[in-house]
């Protein structure tokens, strides 16, 4: 079990602390639905749950078997609708992992990644294309 406080410090902005860690994070509401973007979004957290969780399982998969993964990035597109009420609508994921690696493990770190459970619980409520491309240059 892990536990998260989360202060409302006013002016839409939250203060959330991981409670093993210590770490804080800010949120702070979006410019189109009132606030300053100043920081992320609650739905920001979200997109970025699910990228740094599809590269973590897949780090954990390409750790075991030797493959370099270092490197790999994922970039989400965070797409909200309105209708019927304001909520993400897709998650579009892109992975970029350099390096050559042969079509076996290709397959193994794809399916790691779909099987992240940032995906498996969000699973049909949001629309969550994934776009793979390997042998990406090192940013």
């Amino acid at each position: 079990m892990v536990q998260i406080e989360v202060e409302y410090e006013g002016g839409l902005r939250t203060r959330a602390t991981h409670g093993p860690s210590s770490a804080t994070l800010l949120t702070d509401a979006p410019v189109d639905n009132h606030g300053k973007g100043e920081s992320f979004s609650p739905t920001d957290l979200v997109a970025t749950a699910l990228g740094t969780c599809m590269l973590t399982i897949m780090g954990i998969v390409a750790e075991r078997h030797g493959w370099s993964f270092v490197g790999a990035r994922a970039s989400v597109e965070k797409k909200m609708v309105t209708e019927p009420v304001r909520k993400i609508g897709a998650l579009e994921v892109v992975i970029s992992v350099p390096g050559e690696l042969e079509p076996a493990a290709r397959t193994a770190l794809e399916k790691a990644a779909l099987a992240c459970p940032v995906h498996k619980t969000l699973g049909s409520n949001v629309d969550m294309p994934v776009r793979f491309e390997w042998g990406a240059p090192v940013a």
